[in-house]
This record gives C-alpha cells, structure tokens and sequence, in this order.
C-alpha cells in the first residue's frame, strides 16, 4: 500500500471519528443537548417550520407544515410541561398536504413566559384566541386538537369561540370530575396529606423521578438508558419552578373543572380519545363528556395509559383522519340533499 493510499485511509477515518466521538461525547456528557438536536433533526425531517408571532409585546413561537386548503387546517395544543414538538410522532402519520400548526402553550418552550400573565385555564385560553388571530388560523373554521391540559383549554376554546370551530378533538382531557380517582389523583392526595405538595409527580428533578413519571404516563414501557433519563431532567429543571406554579394554578378551583363547566356549550362535532389504562386522568371522563356533548364520538385505545400521542400515534393519526373525513362526507350528503 502506497502512502497516499495509507493517508487517504487515515483521513477518512480521522472524518468517521469525529462525528462519533462527538456524538458519544453528546450522549455522556450533554444528554440533553442530544435531546434538543434530536427534535430538531426530526421537525427538518417531517417538513416542519419554526416561526413567530407576536401579540402587542408577547410573544407565541409555533411549527406549521403546509398552507390552509379546501380542508380544515389543524391547531394541536400540547399538554403540562411540554412543547409543539411532542406532536411530531403524530405529524409522522398525517398526509403532507395537510395544514398543520402545533403552538407552544403561554409560559412554554419559545411562547412568552410572564410572572403577570393569567394561566388559569380560562387564561390560556384568551392567549390561544389571540395566537389564533395573529396566523388568522380563523379566517375558516378549523379542527382543533388538545390532549391533556391542552385538552382542557381545546374544550374551553371550543365552547367560547364556536364561530372559530368546525370540529374538535380531545385526547385524555383535563377539567373533568372522574367517578374513580386515578392514580396520580391518589398520590397527589397523599401529599397534600403529608404536606409534601412540593414533589409533584408530574415534575421530576431525578432521573429516579423522570423514570417513575414516565411509568405513571404510559402503559407502555419504555427501556430510557440512564443518561436519556439525566436530559430529560436536565432539560426540565430550569423550568420546574413555572411548572410548579402552573400546576398549582390549573388544580385551583377556578380551572380545575373548566371543561365540565363548558363541555355543554360545545356545539362544534367531537371526537374523545383516552387510553383505557390512562393512571393521570382517569378514562370515565370519556362518559362524562359523551353524555353531555351531542355530537360525541368516543374512542378508548386498549393497553394504552395518559400518553396516548407517544404510545399510540399511529392509531391517533388514523382515528383524527378518519373523523375528519366522516364529518367531510356528511357535510357533501347535506349539500346534496
């Protein structure tokens, strides 16, 4: 082997080295580095774009993929502690031609964060008719998607701004009484008993506490190597202290039922999904919003717990698909008839 044969090795494989040390470098001592790249590659992957919108002097960043069309466009409003990006598992299964806007709620990720801002439920949901306005997402109604917390102002929204709405989805929504208190109910009464409300189980500060919250989530259980674990926490902790006054203000009684108290001014058709082994909110709040919507569709996903976007988002995106296109062909029979 001739010595420029012998360089052209050595600096092929001097250029393999780097990206991989780097990486293992990533995952050893940055994890949550790791973790921020990861949803970046995977929102450039799916087509996704990161953009602004101001409101006066506040700020909503959101992701979108396509322009609005003949069908309705698609909000999606994420739960507690989350962000825009924890749709793209779902956004993987839709069709491209969609118009898809995914907003991170106030107080979340790049949205403004104020220690004067309203994020009581009724709040959030001023500040998401605002976002609404600024993107004129309500130039024709569109379907409006929340799970969780976002499931609970999804259903607020739906029932305050009706002219905005053709449809609705709600994924294991908060702001309903339950007949059986889940878990998490459980345990958050056990330490309101100790007065230990400080360990909030849905805000972790160990990889121990992620690990627990994680299997609290889903009935699914996900293998997260340790370090996995560590960025997750790390990328949570600067924010644990809003999260901690967030909480405590959509548990107050001024929103903790929010959606109860609006579910029978929802006019707009609906779908309910929930996990039926869901240990946050438990599933007979599916009951409870069929019994007082008409137009209720209710679906309850078996072997599946509270993340239902993570654990299932294939069957999500198909049930979210599928509504639409059923509420497509009634709206043809009508004009028709």
């Amino acid at each position: 082997m001739d010595l420029d044969m012998l360089n052209m090795f050595v600096i092929a494989g001097g250029t393999l080295a780097i990206p991989i040390l780097a990486f293992v470098a990533s995952f050893l001592l940055w994890p949550s580095a790791l973790i921020r790249i990861y949803y970046w590659y995977w929102r450039r992957a799916l087509g996704m774009q990161v953009r602004y919108a101001n409101y006066d002097d506040y700020q909503f960043c959101y992701s979108y993929r396509g322009r609005p069309g003949y069908r309705p466009s698609i909000l999606m409003l994420h739960g507690f502690s989350a962000h825009k990006d924890m749709w793209l598992s779902i956004v993987k299964f839709l069709p491209k031609n969609l118009h898809l806007v995914c907003v991170d709620m106030p107080g979340h990720e790049g949205t403004t964060r104020s220690d004067l801002d309203d994020y009581s439920i009724s709040g959030q949901v001023k500040r998401i008719h605002q976002f609404v306005e600024c993107v004129k997402l309500n130039r024709k109604p569109f379907h409006l998607v929340g799970t969780s917390m976002g499931g609970n102002v999804a259903g607020v929204y739906a029932a305050q701004y009706p002219e905005d709405i053709c449809s609705l989805t709600l994924i294991c929504p908060a702001g309903l009484p339950s007949t059986t208190d889940s878990k998490f109910i459980k345990q958050l009464r056990e330490l309101q008993e100790s007065k230990r409300i400080d360990r909030i189980p849905l805000i972790p500060s160990t990889p121990e506490e992620m690990a627990d919250m994680l299997k609290l989530c889903s009935y699914v259980r996900f293998k997260v190597p340790q370090q996995i674990l560590q960025g997750l926490v790390d990328v949570r902790i600067p924010h644990n202290e809003f999260y901690r006054k967030l909480f405590l203000e959509i548990v107050d009684e001024k929103s903790r039922h929010s959606l109860h108290e609006n579910m029978s001014k929802i006019k707009a058709p609906t779908q309910v999904i929930w996990g039926k082994q869901d240990q946050v909110l438990d599933v007979s709040g599916a009951s409870v919003l069929a019994s007082s919507i008409p137009d209720c569709h209710v679906y309850i996903l078996e072997n599946c717990g509270h993340s239902v976007v993570v654990e299932r988002p294939r069957k999500t995106a198909n049930l979210i698909l599928e509504f639409l296109a059923l509420l497509h062909s009634i709206d043809n029979n009508k004009k028709q008839a």
